[in-house]
């Protein structure tokens, strides 16, 4: 056996007890046993320090900090802040050329798409377009994510227009409207800014990616049927977003309110952004087709209305979008009065929708690149730009799965994608808004729709179903009740069943009998291995969790239930009755007071049926909690084993027949 020296006194100390209690087993015959070890007494301050370190400081931020002079850590601190000023330093011709293609190519996407999401938040089309020039900017400076594109997306926009008009008619309170959902975003910022700050980044991630699935699924439906009335040519419309009350608007409207100019002109082109979406999909080279399809839609059906005049057969047309740059609205924002508290619970709620989308698509094109991204400074940047663009016109912005998608096969490199983008639209908004004044309002339901038809992802859901019968659950009771309520009532059964979840799994968790594997000293669940054979008089559990004040009255009677069906079953068999109950705790990873009462009293309910309670290879923390509490002088010393099978090796020959 190999030995290491040490000069701590309490390792050695600890050391050789656990050697002496290893002979006396060797003295009294029996096969060597190993102990489990003390650890020494964790210092108190050091122990905060590490659970704080842990629980905010776990990529250990400051690293590159260490043993560098002040000027260094000065500049260190800049580029953090900023990271294209370290990553600029390197830049080069070759890598704006493929920024360039790809800054072109989603700016040709999200103009047509941020008009129409615009009419999704029940404000001008201007705004869309505000917000894809101020956030942009902002985010490439500050942002770490090489792939992510910038600017409304249909989901927070749909989110930020239903809950604003329930506050506020954004025809007959149009400014007052528009402040709303300025201070909206300003808050939104403001909490995506203290999240990262603080490094509470964790938070976002209670909200499962089966209630993220269903409630993307629902959002995508809800924000289709509401696209029947620029498709249909519909005047009167309903403004709930249930979708019983829209079908019911729609087929009211049928006979009278139906234009079929606008029809022709809606599916058409709908048909033709989902054929290109096909051959994009179809064929990876063809990644431009689908990201071009809007503009080539909207400029061809502009053309068409223009030429032919069919806003005067009652096809409804965009009209007028303001031209110049975004104008401040620091003196819009609301920060006193009544809407000072709307303007922040709708905020914080569409900010939180945002940054969950922004962060799950900017982890998932960092994995395909192989670099890491930083959560929390994802949030401060996503914090910063709607802070600068609630003071610049703009509505909540964030990253866009369909353009982040197109901005990464286009082939940038960097964040300098957004800024062409930004630029494009800075000339849109110079020179061609005018030009849009004969789009037809239908044109942008189509690209609205084939937008967010990818958000429907059944393939997740039947894998959901697949895998885990509760994740299916809660996709479900997210998808439905975002198509049968309302955005926020889907949000709210998205976070309650996320939430019942952890709670469920925290409350119950799985208490496993274990057998022995045939051919080895390896114990494992019966139910995963049918032919792991029980122990003659003895009974033997797993804990699958830590043992908490919410489950230690469920673990107590769980162990016990097992105990009296194991009795029973022996009885009726005339077989060996159970002498020891060893648990096994290796996935125990803590314990605190109320379990170890829980443990206190199954010793007291095992002594009185004549049966010894055994240990298991507990952890450290869960041993040094133990022995505080002194429950292995109760139990005894001897009873608390490195492994299963040493207990089994050490009790088996003291049964009784």
């Amino acid at each position: 056996m190999s030995r290491r020296v040490t000069d701590n006194p309490e390792e050695m100390e600890m050391d050789i007890s656990r050697v002496a209690s290893s002979r006396r087993h060797s003295d009294n015959g029996l096969p060597y046993v190993h102990k489990v070890g003390v650890p020494p007494k964790p210092n108190l301050l050091k122990e905060i320090t590490e659970t704080v370190k842990e629980t905010f400081f776990h990529d250990d931020p400051l690293r590159n900090f260490k043993d560098q002079s002040k000027t260094k850590k000065l500049v260190l601190g800049i580029q953090a802040v900023f990271p294209i000023l370290d990553w600029g330093m390197s830049y080069n011709l070759s890598k704006f050329k493929g920024d360039l293609i790809a800054g072109l190519t989603i700016a040709s996407l999200c103009i047509p798409q941020d008009i129409g999401y615009a009419r999704l938040a029940n404000l001008d089309p201007q705004y869309g377009l505000y917000s894809s020039f101020v956030p942009p900017l902002v985010y490439a400076f500050m942002g770490s994510s090489r792939d992510i594109a910038i600017g409304p997306v249909a989901v927070v926009s749909l989110l930020l227009g239903s809950m604003l008009q329930q506050e506020l008619d954004p025809v007959k309170q149009k400014l007052e409207y528009q402040r709303l959902a300025f201070t909206a975003t300003f808050f939104a910022g403001i909490t995506q800014f203290v999240l990262g700050f603080f490094r509470l980044g964790f938070l976002i991630d209670f909200l499962s990616h089966a209630a993220i699935v269903g409630f993307m699924g629902g959002a995508a439906i809800t924000i289709s049927l509401q696209q029947l009335k620029g498709l249909l040519g519909i005047k009167k419309f309903t403004k709930k977003t249930d979708i019983v009350s829209v079908l019911r608007s729609v087929f009211v409207s049928a006979h009278h309110g139906w234009n079929w100019q606008t029809i022709v002109i809606g599916v058409s082109f709908l048909a033709f952004l989902l054929v290109a979406k096909f051959i994009g999909k179809k064929n990876k080279k063809y990644f431009w087709v689908p990201a071009i399809a809007p503009l080539i839609s909207v400029i061809l059906s502009t053309f068409f209305v223009f030429i032919f005049h069919a806003e005067k057969h009652d096809v409804q047309i965009v009209r007028h979008i303001n031209r110049g740059i975004n104008p401040p609205s620091v003196k819009e924002i609301y920060f006193s009065g009544e809407y000072l508290s709307k303007g922040f619970r709708i905020g914080a709620i569409a900010g939180l929708i945002a940054l969950t989308e922004a962060v799950a698509i900017g982890r998932t094109f960092a994995a395909l690149k192989d670099y890491q991204l930083d959560g929390n400074k994802e949030m401060i940047a996503l914090g910063t730009m709607n802070i600068a663009g609630s003071m610049t016109s703009c509505y909540v912005a964030t990253g866009s799965f369909s353009r982040s998608a197109v901005n990464y096969m286009a082939g940038c490199n960097t964040a300098v994608s957004n800024i062409i983008m930004s630029c494009v639209v800075l000339l849109t908004l110079e020179l061609i808004t005018p030009l849009f004044k004969y789009t037809p309002n239908a044109i942008l339901a189509s690209i609205i729709i084939s937008a967010v038809i990818g958000l429907i992802d059944i393939e997740a859901m039947t894998l959901l179903y697949k895998i885990d019968k509760f994740d299916f659950l809660a996709c479900m009771g997210a998808f439905l009740g975002v198509v049968f309520q309302s955005v926020e009532i889907g949000l709210l059964i998205a976070v309650a069943i996320s939430f019942a979840k952890i709670l469920l799994q925290v409350t119950r968790p799985r208490i496993a009998v274990l057998g022995k594997v045939p051919r080895t000293t390896v114990y494992r669940n019966i139910q995963q291995y049918p032919e792991a054979t029980k122990v003659p008089g003895i009974l033997i559990v797993r804990v699958d969790s830590a043992i908490y004040f919410s489950n230690s009255n469920y673990m107590r009677d769980r162990i016990l239930r097992w105990l009296t069906d194991e009795e029973e079953m022996l009885k009726e068999t005339n077989q060996q009755k159970i002498q020891y109950l060893i648990v096994e705790m290796s996935p125990v990873t803590d314990i605190d007071t109320s379990g170890i009462h829980a443990l206190e009293d199954l010793l007291k309910s095992l002594q009185k049926r004549n049966v010894e309670l055994v240990l298991a290879n507990p952890g450290t923390l869960v041993i040094d909690k133990l022995h505080a509490s002194g429950f292995p002088d109760r139990i005894g010393e001897d009873k608390i084993f490195l492994t299963v099978a040493d207990a089994v090796m050490t009790f088996a020959p003291k049964m009784e027949p």
